[in-house]
Parts: structure tokens; C-alpha cells; sequence
């Protein structure tokens, strides 16, 4: 029996699709990479009870950082993309958290760059906050552990291909680091949205991005480039077929990461038939019901597309596009400093 909610959303539902694919579903996945992290620091004697950890979030992260303080009886300060609606905020308010929203903005790096910038003036005026830094700390890695022991136990040695959203790195890029530790042929597919320096596809604009929470505009320094063998990169359109169709064909309903990934996926199963595939879905779909659900007349059957298969960044384009990355280094855009080795 768990002691507290939050235990409880660390860990995913797994549910077989088909004979070859399996979902981790999740209500909020970085519930076990935050959770994890609050754990480790008090562990470590970094922060201690009554202490303030903040950090700025586009929303899912809020949430789980938001859970785990209220685990542990520690303060949350969260910095808001506009992207935080009015049902999470309320949930934030009432669980402790002190919610910062940024101003409404049209651009994802502004955004990004400004709520930056408000938790540096944040931590100079308060030193004794914990930053929690969940785009450039390892240290959210640790909760996958737990996570890559139950894929390894249900699925058994199988050749694996894990695929989802790339986000910090801490899901994907993690689960397959802790996977390979036993398993070392398992491939690492991820999925970014146009628009993002992680994987180098800022040169082209998707002007209906929403999907943001796997990409970054600006560099990420806990991703970790050299675990990737394959990266898609997906359009608004190509991932809200890829939602709607796993509503419709498996009652899933989870966020447009997730449509994104479910669309990877059956590509990657596709290319690979002997291989078992991992998709990560890492949300619900509530927030996305008003800027895409409701337009679920628009989704494409999934038959119906297919990635431009491309050999340099120059040549990606809209609605998708898929490379062998081949654990290759960042690109120019994405690198910044080495990031701290993951904790043991």
C-alpha cells in the first residue's frame, strides 16, 4: 500500500497493444524523476525539511515537483509558462505551491528564456532555495530505475526499441540507460517536435506547436545525444492523428507526445518486425482537449503517413520526418557544458 498519491503516479500502467508493442502509460510521468530527485537531495543532505525547491515548468513538471514536496513537507516555488492552465494552477495553489505565471507570449524561446532568467533573480534573492534545475540535472534520471526493472521483468530478454519524447532526457534517454545496463542491443528512438535545438530542427517552424514539453528552444545539458540511435521529428497535424488514433484503436487517451510517439512507433515496428517496442506516454490528453481533440475530425489514418526518411538536418521537413542518429554528438545548437555524471 502507498503512503502518498504520489508513489503511486510514479509508476506507469503497462498495457500490451499489440503482440510486438507495449505502452508505459502514465497520469504524470515526471512524478518518478522529481520524486526520485527530492528523495536523492534529502538523502544527500542538500536540502533538508522546511527548505524551498524551484524551478520553472511548462506544467507536468510543476505537477510532479508540486507532489513531491508535498511527500517530503517541502516549499515549491514554481515559475509558469503561460501554458499552466487555470485546473493545474488551482491544483498547485492547494497543494502548497507558490505559482509564478510569466507573461503571455507568442514565442517558445521567450518563454523559455524568461522563466530562466526569473529563477536565477528568484535564487539571488533567496540563497537558501534549491534550483531544481530539471533541464541540466542528472540527478532526474534515478527515477527510471525502478521503471527499467518492471519493463525488463514483464518483457523478459527480448530485443527492446524504446520510443517517446525526448523532452530533458530524463525518461527516454534514462530508461534506455538503465535497460542497457543488462541489455545493451536495446535502441533508443526519440521524438522531438519541429521548432526545437535539441536535435537541431529550429530551422523549421510548425506554426501550431503545442507540443513543446519534448523539444526546447533552448539548449537542454541533461540530454544526453550519444544514447540515441533514431530520432522523428512531429508536426501538430502528424501528432494528433497519432492521439486520436490511439484513443480510437486502444482507448488511450494521453497527450499529443504520446500520439507523436504511438506514430514513431508503429513506424519503428514497422521497420524492425522482430523487435519489441517500448512507447512512452507520459500524460493525459485533458490539456490538449480545446487545441486538438475537438479537432479530431482532422486526424489522418495513420495508413496514411509516412516520415521523409532524410541523411542531413537541412533536408527535415513537415508534417514528419525520421534519422538514424546513430548515437551521434549534440549539434551545434544543443551543446553546453557536460552535465553532471547521473548518480549512482
Amino acid at each position: 500500500m502507498d503512503h502518498h498519491i504520489a508513489d503511486t503516479l510514479s509508476r506507469p500502467a503497462l498495457v500490451r497493444l499489440d503482440p510486438h508493442t507495449t505502452c508505459l502509460r502514465f497520469e504524470t510521468m515526471k512524478v518518478a524523476s522529481a520524486l526520485a530527485a527530492v528523495r536523492h537531495l534529502l538523502e544527500c543532505g542538500t536540502v533538508g525539511a522546511g527548505d524551498t525547491l524551484v524551478d520553472s515548468s511548462s506544467g507536468i513538471y510543476a505537477h510532479a515537483l508540486a507532489l513531491a514536496c508535498h511527500r517530503h513537507g517541502l516549499h515549491c516555488h514554481i515559475v509558469a509558462s503561460t501554458t499552466v492552465d487555470k485546473t493545474l494552477r488551482a491544483q498547485l495553489e492547494i497543494l502548497g505551491a507558490t505559482v509564478e505565471p510569466m507573461p503571455a507570449t507568442a514565442s517558445l524561446k521567450l518563454d523559455q528564456s524568461r522563466r530562466v532568467a526569473r529563477v536565477r533573480e528568484i535564487l539571488r534573492d533567496n540563497p537558501r532555495h534549491h534550483w531544481m534545475r530539471q533541464y541540466h540535472d542528472d540527478v532526474h534520471y534515478l527515477g527510471y530505475r525502478p521503471i527499467a526493472d518492471v519493463v525488463r521483468a514483464e518483457l523478459g530478454p527480448v530485443p527492446l526499441t524504446v520510443v517517446g519524447g525526448v523532452g530533458t532526457g530524463a525518461s527516454t534517454g534514462a530508461l534506455a540507460k538503465f535497460l542497457r545496463e543488462t541489455s545493451p542491443d536495446v535502441e533508443l528512438v526519440g521524438v522531438q517536435p519541429f521548432d526545437s535545438v535539441t536535435f537541431g530542427s529550429e530551422h523549421v517552424h510548425d506554426p501550431e506547436i503545442i507540443i513543446a514539453g519534448i523539444g526546447s528552444s533552448i539548449p537542454f545539458g541533461n540530454v544526453d545525444h550519444t544514447l540515441y540511435d533514431t530520432v522523428h521529428w512531429v508536426g501538430f497535424d502528424a501528432a494528433l492523428s497519432g492521439a486520436v488514433a490511439l484513443l480510437r484503436e486502444h482507448a488511450i487517451f494521453a497527450g499529443l507526445s504520446a500520439g507523436a510517439a504511438y506514430l514513431a512507433a508503429r513506424w519503428e515496428q514497422r521497420v524492425e518486425p522482430d523487435r519489441q517496442v517500448v512507447l512512452l506516454a507520459p500524460d493525459t490528453g485533458h490539456r490538449y482537449v480545446d487545441a486538438a481533440y475537438s479537432r479530431h475530425e482532422q486526424a489522418l489514418p495513420l495508413e496514411e503517413l509516412e516520415p521523409h526518411e532524410i541523411s542531413a538536418l537541412a533536408d527535415m521537413d513537415l508534417p514528419w520526418s525520421r534519422m538514424h542518429w546513430n548515437r551521434a554528438d549534440a549539434p551545434p545548437a544543443a551543446s553546453v557544458a557536460p552535465a553532471v555524471p547521473v548518480a549512482s
